[in-house]
């Protein structure tokens, strides 16, 4: 696996994966993370199709994901803890 790109975000990490004919796009956001597996035929343009897909719709899915896997960690923790 190696990292092909890195993309700026103000909110999350962003890399672009390259494994077995596949993009991987891995999403970081403190420590909860978002993956996309992407095959490499699926895509016409190859990693440029990749970074087509990550346009500020679905960018906004994802930040309104994070909250959700935040609260759903938050709530389980506190189960465990109290």
């Amino acid at each position: 696996m190696r990292i092909i790109a890195e993309l700026p975000h103000p909110d999350f990490k962003i890399s672009i994966l390259n494994m077995n004919q596949k993009y991987i796009v891995k999403i970081e956001q403190g420590t909860l993370e978002q993956t996309y597996k992407i095959p490499e035929m699926d895509l016409t343009d190859g990693v440029n199709s990749v970074f087509e897909l990550l346009d500020e719709a679905f960018l906004k899915t994802v930040a309104e994901r994070f909250v959700t896997m935040g609260t759903d960690y938050k709530d389980a923790f506190y189960r465990y803890n109290y």
